[in-house]
């Protein structure tokens, strides 16, 4: 018999796969939970609600999780301002979306209508796009480019408002 500390453990790992997420890489980000609440946090902050829409098989994802997003978050000039979150496409995990209704990863990145990823979007509150998507990994060299220029645009954006 294992255990209660290494049952417990087990059980967990169970229900994880059950809910149709697997364990976090090290890549992974935070996940989307509540989107409502998470977009006002980052409103909150001055900034937008980022998210990667990814897939466990996506090594396109993980390159643009690890080279950009992850910096970003230590990022003196952002990490104080925005907030990073990953829904994955390919995963059942409960999400409540941006009207406050219960959804899924999957079931709202289909509604997002993400089909290719990565996607990296920018939201404001009530689910509002501030920027442009980046959709897929783009050429590197530009990339960072085009992160900082559409998290510029989206704080602009809130500014505004």
């Amino acid at each position: 018999m294992l255990p209660l500390k290494e049952s417990l453990a087990g059980l967990a790992l169970a229900a994880l796969f059950m809910l149709g997420a697997a364990p976090a890489r090290g890549t992974d980000l935070p996940p989307a939970a509540d989107l409502r609440a998470e977009a006002e946090q980052a409103r909150r902050q001055g900034g937008p609600l980022i998210v990667i829409y990814s897939r466990r098989d996506c090594k396109y994802c993980e390159t643009v999780k690890r080279d950009y997003l992850q910096p970003l978050t230590a990022n003196p000039r952002y990490r104080q301002q925005v907030l990073v979150r990953q829904i994955n496409q390919d995963s059942a995990a409960p999400l409540t979306d941006f009207r406050g209704q219960p959804s899924s990863h999957a079931r709202f990145a289909a509604d997002e209508k993400i089909k290719l990823v990565p996607v990296v979007a920018f939201y404001g509150p009530n689910g509002r796009r501030l920027a442009e998507p980046i959709v897929g990994a783009r050429l590197p060299d530009f990339y960072q480019g085009y992160l900082e220029e559409a998290i510029e645009h989206s704080i602009g954006v809130l500014q505004a408002r």
